[in-house]
């Protein structure tokens, strides 16, 4: 059953507003982490996870309080093989106190995500002709089009949408990606009511003056639209961006936990903002979001296990401050 308060902001949430978007030194007081770690995480990751190991991630950052999480993406298992058991995983899923995201990249996805029953597609434009055409098989044109399609049918059948942006920082094969291109697209794109707008540093090349810039095009060109980012560490700028989006009234943040993860297409995107850590520097500048940090970083060094490697991610090495004694993986 559709979850249709995934997107309410409690009053403690900054507020979108078409007033001046300067950074504020303070931060509101909560705001929800999208956990994306079980598709974005894994569909970049050499390993393949058996289904089971993968729910039992899953129990993970359920049991953590996560209540937002992208759990799998619809995609032609030839294309990411890592995503291929994604009606598996979505039978699986605990119902009831989650929103559970899948993302879809054509008609045939969101008819697949549509009959696994889950609660919010995440549908996306990317920002250049030639990676939309690498990713998708379609141009950045072609992408709108394929969006507002989808999102009325995805609406119709009772699900939340979000349209991410991807590469809006900047593209792998075309370089920089103008502000006034992304303000275009948000402009486009809104025309079909998503119930989020969500901005992606696909491959990590974004510093905080450009989460400004594309704020101000966002409420500029879609005012009173939630407002998402998605930032990868690829250049150690991920967290930097996040404060300030967040500063700017952030109504959501991606993580992925560990860090892992990036995208199968996009040349040297490594991994996402890693949950773990995203959480301590949110929970230390007093905003919160619900998360158990102890299960968390349990969740973090199992997750490490199941791939054989060590989780980019530092706070599961460093650990908290001030120390605590936390429970084994």
């Amino acid at each position: 059953m559709p979850n249709n308060t995934a997107f309410e902001q409690s009053d403690t949430v900054m507020p979108h507003t078409p007033s001046s978007v300067t950074p504020s030194s303070a931060v509101p007081e909560s705001v929800t982490i999208v956990e994306v770690s079980p598709r974005d995480g894994l569909q970049n990751e050499a390993t393949l996870l058996p289904t089971e190991t993968k729910l039992e991630l899953i129990d993970h950052l359920v049991a953590s309080g996560l209540r937002r999480i992208e759990a799998t993406s619809f995609v032609h298992p030839k294309r990411v093989p890592q995503m291929a058991d994604a009606e598996a995983v979505s039978a699986a899923l605990p119902r009831g106190e989650v929103s559970w995201i899948g993302l879809v990249l054509n008609e045939r996805g969101l008819d697949r995500a549509i009959a696994a029953g889950l609660d919010e597609v995440n549908i996306v434009v990317v920002a250049s002709d030639t990676f939309s055409r690498r990713n998708q098989g379609t141009s950045t044109d072609e992408g709108v089009d394929l969006w507002n399609r989808l999102a009325k049918r995805a609406s119709d059948a009772g699900l939340k949408t979000t349209v991410t942006i991807a590469a809006a920082f900047g593209c792998p094969f075309e370089g920089e990606v103008p502000t006034e291109r992304v303000a275009d697209l948000i402009r486009r794109c809104s025309d079909a009511q998503p119930d989020e707008i969500a901005l992606a540093d696909t491959i990590g090349v974004g510093v905080p003056a450009q989460v400004v810039a594309l704020a101000d095009a966002a409420r500029r060109e879609a005012p009173g639209i939630p407002l998402r980012w998605h930032f990868h560490n690829t250049r150690n700028t991920g967290y930097a961006n996040a404060l300030t989006a967040l500063q700017l009234g952030a109504s959501a943040l991606d993580a992925s936990l560990g860090g892992i993860g990036g995208c199968p297409f996009a040349p040297a995107a490594t991994g996402n903002i890693a949950t773990e850590d995203l959480w301590y520097l949110l929970d230390r500048s007093g905003c919160a979001t619900g998360v158990d940090p102890a299960v968390l970083l349990s969740g973090a060094r199992r997750l490490g296990e199941m791939l054989g490697t060590t989780v980019p991610g530092q706070l599961s090495r460093a650990g908290l401050f001030p120390p605590v004694e936390l429970p084994p993986a």
